[in-house]
């Protein structure tokens, strides 16, 4: 392959992965087939098998009313028919308490099944009707999603006449016709949607698409942008760069450089291949788990309960192993067939396999802080993060070589070898194990077991912070620390009395203040036995042109909220994020504040005819209404949902999903209102 042919194949593998990363907002996770099986003469079965994409749930059958939307069966036309039961679910139902919602919750992931019987009465026979279910994952909610099914066949010979019979449709809805039902999950695309003014006394220009102009705003949909990344892996490397493992062997290094090359010239020019090997080997690393996991695998393990159990126990051995407790090494044969061979080569070869040895020999300090970092950007949404991260961390790592190679008298003033880099290990320790229960608090809201509620959480993190502080002023001793008795430097000391005062900072939380500066961190304040702090927030309306009109008349901006009853998500982010005082001001004082609930079941005054996908759609109850503006105003279709609109239903500045982070919350609002105060100059 030639050069040209390598160029264009990197071109390809970076527009493929950069297309991976690009997120649409209306989303596809379940997968629906229908099939009837006539099991006998007078029996058929209609069947639904359901793919669930990973990290999302599906919920089962005969939830309680005010829970989350539960499967069921609307049958609009019976002839020849007659139900038998209820509509079944089959499959590996998982069974959980939700302290939220205070009560068990029964769903399936991965796989469904949903099986409705019926008797045949007639020598043929059609139903129509669809299949109503309800989706969610750790983030979003779907609205209610309907499948419609239409079957049909031949009953037993012997059988009667067939006649029409009236629909099986319950008392509390009203009958739709063949076209008022779509396939919103299957088959909704944003490009696709057509908007048609609902009513007649409603302004076209509230309900026209701004899905071009959200779109440019959005940018990005990870909150945490490349630079973020990037810049959390560099500050990731500067700190594996002051440990024991990695900060002696810099001058050792540069000087084998540049008295092996006899010239200066050259000695610079090999300390910075040794530089640039470093970062190939990081970057590849972070290339591999890329690869491995991919963009959508890579979001699932941010959410899943299995592998937050996993990091919880990962980072808790390397805080144990920066404790000085053990020493995480890799195999020694490793190392000394790598340096073995390093010194055999010459030429570049060598000076790459010098750097392969470097990462080995530095694994037990570059290990921790390396498995930290892809911990964390597994979060960040963003399929390029593990390579961002490892980039920024090799950069860091790679940067004194080849600065110490230009410079050499720079060494003379460099800090020398000692107890300040077990210092730094233990810190990182301390660190590592509060940012531990972070992933173990995933696990625990997502199989209920509720042991660490908020004030569980933030009772370890006092105690943690507050040894931090013992230990940097000096109070408590690490086994590889300098056992005499000699004064703690003063920047510990300063340290250790921040250290200090964070860990009284978060005592009145115990009793249910929200202390923003964790609130992304801790469990949700729900999760709280005990709170003394009361800050609810209520939308002024739930219906959009009122709130549309309310704020003209204010002269104030929009906050439209696209939420659901059996919306878990939604009720997070209220008692997370609204209940912080600042927060809760906002959204009191500065924003009008609308609520649209995408599963009311309330039904329209008068039912609205819309056009979706090329096809005529009859909208008959609140939830429709509310459910088809999303989609076809925002190109959207997951809860919570968050947009902030002028009086006139402009965007003033990008969407917002589920994220606890207040401070990000608080960005999000004070962007929207900054724009406001412009538009209306």
């Amino acid at each position: 392959m030639n050069h040209t042919h390598w160029k264009s194949a990197w071109l390809t593998l970076f527009l493929a992965i950069f297309t991976l990363a690009i997120h649409a907002q209306i989303q596809e996770p379940v997968h629906f087939s229908v099939q009837q099986k006539q099991v006998s003469p007078t029996e058929v079965d209609l069947v639904f098998t359901g793919k669930i994409d990973a990290g999302w749930h599906v919920y089962s059958t005969g939830l309680p009313s005010d829970g989350p939307i539960s499967a069921s069966l609307a049958v609009d036309k019976a002839v020849g028919v007659q139900k038998i039961g209820k509509l079944q679910a089959r499959g590996k139902e998982i069974s959980t308490f939700d302290k939220l919602f205070e009560m068990n919750l029964r769903y399936f992931e991965h796989a469904v099944t949903f099986v409705q019987k019926f008797k045949i009465t007639g020598k043929t026979y059609e139903v129509k009707g669809s299949l109503e279910y309800g989706a969610c994952n750790d983030q979003n909610c779907l609205p209610p999603t309907q499948v419609d099914y239409h079957i049909k066949g031949n009953g037993p010979a012997d059988a009667p006449e067939t006649a029409d019979v009236a629909a099986l449709v319950p008392a509390n809805q009203p009958k739709a016709d063949s076209t008022s039902k779509v396939q919103v999950a299957e088959s909704t695309k944003a490009d696709s949607i057509v908007a048609a003014a609902p009513v007649s006394n409603v302004k076209a220009d509230l309900w026209k698409p701004v899905i071009k102009e959200l779109k440019k705003l959005n940018g990005d949909t990870a909150h945490q942008s490349w630079f973020y990344i990037f810049f959390m892996g560099f500050v990731g490397g500067l700190l594996a760069l002051f440990t024991p493992c990695v900060w002696p062997i810099i001058p050792m290094t540069v000087s084998f450089f540049l008295k092996r090359a006899g010239d200066k010239s050259r000695g610079v020019r090999d300390a910075v291949l040794y530089g640039i090997s470093i970062i190939v080997i990081y970057l590849s690393l972070g290339l591999i788990v890329t690869g491995l996991f991919g963009a959508s695998s890579l979001n699932a393990l941010a959410t899943d309960a299995g592998f937050n159990i996993f990091f919880f126990l990962m980072l808790v051995v390397f805080a144990l192993s920066f404790f000085g407790w053990f020493e995480l090494t890799l195999p020694s044969s490793w190392t000394n067939s790598v340096d073995s061979k390093a010194s055999n080569t010459s030429g570049i070869l060598s000076i790459f396999l010098m750097a392969f040895t470097l990462a080995l020999v530095s694994f037990s300090c570059t290990g921790p802080i390396i498995g930290f970092l892809l911990v964390e950007v597994s979060n960040a949404k963003n399929i390029l993060g593990p390579a961002i991260g490892m980039f920024g961390f090799a950069l860091a790592l790679a940067l004194p070589f080849t600065l110490f190679a230009l410079f050499p008298t720079w060494l003379n003033k460099a800090p020398k070898s000692g107890g300040w880099m077990n210092i730094i290990k233990v810190t990182l320790g301390f660190i590592e194990l509060a940012f531990s229960l972070k992933f173990f608090s995933v696990a625990d809201m997502a199989y209920g077991w509720h042991l660490l509620d908020r004030e569980v959480f933030l009772s370890l993190w006092i105690v943690i912070f507050g040894l931090l502080g013992l230990y940097l002023i000096g109070k408590l001793k690490f086994p590889h620390d300098d056992q005499t008795s000699t004064a703690m430097p003063v920047p510990c000391i300063m340290l250790g009395l921040v250290s200090l005062s964070f860990a009284v900072y978060m005592v009145p939380g115990l009793w249910g203040a929200p202390l923003k500066a964790v609130s992304a961190f801790a469990p949700p304040m729900f999760t709280q036995d005990f709170n003394l702090y009361h800050n609810e927030v209520r939308a002024q309306y739930t219906d959009y042109e009122e709130g549309m009109a309310a704020a003209a008349a204010q002269g104030k901006p929009v906050m439209i909220d696209f939420t659901g009853f059996g919306c878990t998500n939604c009720r997070n982010m209220e008692l997370a994020v609204w209940t912080d005082p600042v927060v809760a001001d906002k959204l009191k004082k500065d924003y009008i504040l609308i609520s649209l609930y995408v599963d009311d079941r309330k039904p329209l005054a008068e039912p609205m005819e819309v056009v979706e996908n090329g096809k005529k759609r009859t909208l008959r109850n609140v939830g429709e209404k509310w459910s088809y503006l999303q989609r076809s105003k925002f190109g959207a279709n997951t809860q919570p949902f968050y947009v902030l609109l002028d009086a006139k239903g402009m965007p003033l500045t990008r969407s917002y999903s589920y994220d606890k982070d207040i401070s990000h919350y608080l960005d999000f609002l004070n962007k929207g209102l900054e724009k406001a105060r412009k538009k209306s100059k």
